[in-house]
């Protein structure tokens, strides 16, 4: 993880560039003027990962000049991490600092939090870890009051839970989400929970069924399963389709059916190209889609996507890349304009942003 240049003082500077540079991305469409939804400006960042680099005997957290991985940036405290982690960090390194067991071979920390105070720290080790390492990791987790996850090569221990337990509330309802460890989570809670709040209220109510591409662990999912008769949800990473079957069951979820699939397969699906076991229990016919919502990787929707997209009366598209957004709405633009936009500071200090569009049928 490189280290961002944290300077409160150049915020707003930094946010209205974000602004006019997604305002240039979006000026061949007609887009609207955008949504802007900031970031704190500090202690935003719910996970941080840190490398250990030996320095004066002592082994300290560190991170790394953008593109040089041997340029160490020796951190004492983190302040655009959460404040649990900023806790927590000194409390760990005195910890393996004192403890050979701990400490041995110790190269990699990664922490996870919640907006709700949970934590979960996870240990990377160059070594087998034994009973005695098991032993000591636990005394430390109950001391720290967090869950804690060992790995080293082919083995993972787990001390209490290997997720946290998120709350987000939207539009007045809370909604609980598993994040399990090593699997994505958006990292800045509080603009998630205005992302969330946004796509909720773009999509309004609907009385036929929406179609989810790359639902993840059910983040948007569950508010935008309450505006719609039914969805119908895709996912192609085991860990997030298994977290998000459990947050559709934890929040007693009943109109959503999730497969997982890529979204290019279940394209694949509904053209009839070819059938999938995994649909054998759905009646893809069934269904009334009259939405679209979408929040693709950094690359953006394939062509064939884009294509199937164009059945839909309205899409909500979020991207983490404002560049593969405007190709994407490119190949959208003489069938769907662009009703509603918005920017979500999720990275502040960074260049990178996060976009929503709200495109309909002409």
């Amino acid at each position: 993880m490189s280290a961002p240049q944290f300077n409160p003082a150049t915020y707003a500077a930094q946010l209205a560039e974000k602004a006019a540079r997604l305002a240039e991305l979006l000026a061949p469409f007609a887009a609207p003027a955008a949504e802007i939804f900031d970031s704190p400006r500090e202690h935003y960042r719910l996970r941080a990962e840190f490398r250990l680099w030996r320095e004066d005997g002592q082994r300290h957290y560190a991170m790394f000049e953008p593109g040089d991985k041997h340029k160490a940036i020796l951190i004492d405290d983190f302040p655009i991490a959460s404040r649990r982690i900023n806790e927590l960090m000194p409390q760990l390194k005195a910890a393996w600092q004192a403890s050979e067991v701990l400490g041995f071979k110790l190269f990699q920390v990664e922490f996870l939090t919640t907006l709700a105070g949970d934590a979960l720290i996870t240990l990377a080790y160059h070594r087998p870890l034994d009973e005695a390492w098991q032993a000591e990791a636990e005394q430390l987790a109950a001391r720290l009051g967090v869950s804690l996850v060992g790995r080293s090569k082919g083995k993972r221990i787990v001390i209490g839970r290997d997720y946290v337990e998120e709350e987000l509330v939207v539009a007045g309802q809370t909604f609980r989400y598993r994040q399990p460890e090593g699997a994505f989570t958006q990292p800045n809670g509080e603009v998630c929970q205005k992302m969330l709040g946004w796509a909720y209220e773009a999509l309004g109510e609907r009385d036929d069924d929406l179609l989810e591409l790359y639902c993840g662990n059910g983040n948007f999912t569950l508010p935008l399963a309450t505006r719609v008769r039914r969805v119908l949800a895709t996912e192609i990473s085991k860990a997030s389709v298994n977290a998000a079957l459990a947050n559709i069951a934890d929040n007693g979820a009943g109109n959503i059916e999730l497969v997982r699939l890529s979204a290019e397969e279940l394209t694949q699906a509904l053209n009839e190209v070819r059938p999938f076991r995994r649909l054998a229990h759905i009646d893809l016919k069934s269904y009334q889609f009259g939405s679209l919502f979408v929040d693709p990787p950094r690359a953006g929707m394939d062509p064939d996507t884009c294509e199937l997209a164009r059945r839909f009366e309205r899409i909500l598209y979020i991207s983490c890349n404002p560049e593969t957004l405007a190709a994407n709405i490119a190949q959208l633009h003489d069938t769907h304009r662009i009703e509603r936009c918005a920017l979500f500071d999720q990275f502040p200090y960074t260049h990178h942003m996060e976009a929503g569009v709200l495109l309909v049928r002409r």
